[in-house]
């Protein structure tokens, strides 16, 4: 992947945050909270939002750390979007996808303290 899309998907994927906290908290406002889900919609935004700047700032590094740059974007994926499904359908089950996103998000961070620099820890 070029560097130039991996920044582009990274703006998309900051979009999407900004425009996914807000709809959230104004255009679905009444819907989340009868289904008592408004923390776990705002627990997604916050994470999406976060691991977005990250594949912003990934997406800029040379070499491209595209290991970790994957992972943060699967984790969104998987965490924050089924956290957002969660919480605007109050469907439970899909609370048990969202440690797979976890783990994404998981192993992009291990990934930029162990290889980040080029040597492991402790080497």
């Amino acid at each position: 992947m070029s560097q130039t899309l991996a920044a582009r998907i990274a703006g998309v994927m900051g979009f999407l945050a900004v425009a996914l906290g807000a709809f959230g908290a104004h255009g679905l406002k009444d819907l989340l909270a009868q289904n008592g889900t408004a923390a776990i919609w705002q627990t997604a935004a916050f994470y999406h939002f976060i691991h977005a700047v990250m594949l912003c700032v990934l997406a800029e590094r040379k070499p491209f750390p595209a290991v970790a740059w994957w992972s943060f974007l699967i984790g969104i994926f998987f965490f924050s979007g089924s956290l957002y499904l969660l919480a605007a359908t109050h469907v439970l089950w899909l609370g048990a996808v969202t440690p797979i996103g976890g783990v994404g998000f998981l192993i992009g961070w291990a990934w930029l303290i162990f290889k980040a620099s080029g040597t492991a820890i402790g080497k």
